[in-house]
């Protein structure tokens, strides 16, 4: 059996006087797509957003390949993409350059792979548009852009099927898919109705979690 890329060991998550989640455990495997359900307020983003480093009022562990995150933390960040469910980018910018800002740090990455990477989202010819001028859909599609250029092994993807169109849907859970064919893995929250073969889900709710696989 793979080793977890990331395991959590009872974490527990209080907000405003509620406790959102308690003895929260679970693995997350290479070659996986793991939605995270449950019922509004229950804790998806804020789930997403502590393993991605941005909430700290909780307590637990987490580990990273075997090993505790908070022991290795540039390693794990430099090895995990999270997408929020705002885009994310800057209106004032246009695509191509808001996708330059987004690889910034991480890996060089020519322009040539930056275009097709917008070409196949949908994009070929707003590469050089103010984003401020394209709908809410094409705004998220430059942030999903950022998953085809994409090779950190762990996403972390906050309703990322927002705003998107019919054919957007279908290209998304095709490249989900294909990411964990490649080995990575995936963690998602979506309204959206997910079912993808072989789709873990990890339900959140009053009380406690039930991992289904």
């Amino acid at each position: 059996m793979s080793e977890p890329l990331l395991q959590a060991v009872n974490l527990q998550c209080e907000r405003d006087q509620r406790i959102l989640f308690r003895e929260l455990s679970f693995s997350i495997l290479p070659g996986t797509v793991t939605r995270v359900e449950g019922p509004n307020g229950s804790g998806k983003t804020t789930l997403l957003r502590i393993l991605a480093g941005l909430n700290h009022g909780w307590s637990g562990e987490l580990n990273w390949c075997g090993a505790s995150v908070a022991g290795q933390r540039e390693v794990f960040l430099r090895n995990m993409l999270y997408l929020g469910h705002r885009p994310g980018i800057k209106s004032l910018l246009t695509p191509m350059e808001n996708l330059r800002a987004l690889m910034a740090g991480r890996r060089p990455v020519s322009d040539v792979t930056l275009s097709q990477a917008l070409q196949g989202t949908g994009l070929a010819g707003y590469e050089n548009v103010p984003c401020r001028n394209l709908s809410a859909g094409q705004q998220r599609r430059v942030a999903l852009a950022r998953l085809l250029v994409a090779d950190e092994p762990l996403w972390l993807l906050d309703e990322v099927f927002t705003a998107i169109d019919a054919d957007g849907v279908k290209a998304l859970e095709a490249l989900l898919q294909q990411r964990a064919a490649e080995g990575g893995a995936v963690l998602v929250t979506t309204h959206h109705d997910l079912a993808l073969p072989g789709m873990h889900r990890l339900v959140l709710g009053a009380g406690g979690v039930t991992d289904e696989r």
